[in-house]
């Protein structure tokens, strides 16, 4: 019997020594897993913050808030198709709020004459859709980019919305 209660006693302290080894590797593991996420965060946090401070060495260009600029309206014959048509459209040009305006008024005959001209080359076929009134309403700011020397004046200008548009 002795034999027998000799090797009962050892397994109780081997039983003890393994429990001890696996709460340490819990431990270690957990501590590693800990570790890992504060890194983890830690770099993340690092690589933000260093595209804000990217961001704020880089200057935001100012908005200017628009201005809708009037033109007088346009009243053009347009090219002849079953019958004689003519034309009368407002115009008015939306614009940053900047020295492009000034420069509006200054060249505002040869503004008119090239809008006066894109209008009389057309027909009322090519006009009288939607598509078509789009593409005239970008084809004349782009004459109106046309007048401007400066090339920041020429993206001052937005669009050229209409204000009335009649076909007779």
């Amino acid at each position: 019997m002795s034999k027998s209660s000799a090797a009962a006693a050892p397994a109780p302290a081997e039983e003890g020594k393994k429990s001890k080894k696996g709460l340490i590797i819990m431990l270690l593991v957990a501590i590693l897993a800990i570790g890992a996420g504060a890194g983890g965060t830690w770099y993340f946090m690092q690589m933000s913050s260093a595209d804000e401070d990217e961001e704020t060495v880089k200057p935001k260009p100012k908005l200017r808030p628009t201005t809708f600029i009037d033109l007088d309206i346009f009243t053009v014959n347009l090219q002849p198709e079953e019958n004689n048509q003519y034309l009368q459209v407002g115009l008015t040009v939306k614009a940053r709020e900047t020295e492009v305006v000034q420069e509006i008024a200054k060249q505002m005959p040869a503004i008119r004459n090239r809008i006066l001209m894109l209008l009389s080359s057309k027909k009322a076929a090519e006009i009288s859709d939607i598509n078509g009134k789009q593409e005239l309403s970008l084809q004349i700011a782009d004459e109106i980019r046309k007048t401007m020397d400066n090339e920041d004046w020429q993206e001052d200008i937005r669009e050229v919305l209409f204000t009335s548009f009649v076909i007779q």
